[in-house]
């Protein structure tokens, strides 16, 4: 069996635990970057169930939040050591204009949240063409 005291980290996790709900949630790591023509962010999330996650955009605002649960554990079964953090997590995004927030895809798989949105139509670098204009004769004259 293992045995361990430590007062201090005990009120650590408590601490963490308390402060992570809907109303403060705790953040949540994230990686971000461009893939070509659409932006992915990459949200770790190990051990939360998918119907626990929401993804929000409201204007330019993309809102993601997860709650860990604990685990149902089998009657009679007493836990000896928890250590992973439950409770509610919690991370906004500013999305730029160059942003398609209409078209965004999310992607649950091995406690990781993928995100992919695409660049907008009106942020992607274009060529100018440049119309040919034969000289006016009448300009060069007067």
């Amino acid at each position: 069996m293992l045995m361990r005291t430590d007062p201090f980290r005990e009120l650590d996790r408590w601490a963490q635990q308390v402060k992570g709900t809907w109303s403060r949630p705790t953040a949540m790591p994230m990686d971000a970057y461009r893939d070509g023509e659409r932006f992915v962010i990459v949200f770790d999330l190990p051990g939360v169930s998918p119907d626990a996650i929401e993804v929000d955009v409201e204007r330019n605002v993309l809102t993601v939040k997860a709650e860990r649960r604990p685990a149902q554990l089998p009657e009679n079964t007493q836990m000896q050591v928890a250590e992973r953090p439950l409770g509610v997590f919690s991370r906004q995004l500013f999305l730029g204009d160059g942003l398609d927030t209409e078209h965004i895809e999310a992607g649950y798989a091995d406690g990781v949240l993928t995100l992919r949105i695409p660049v907008a139509e009106q942020a992607k670098p274009r060529r100018i063409e440049i119309a040919h204009e034969p000289r006016d004769a009448k300009r060069l004259t007067t």
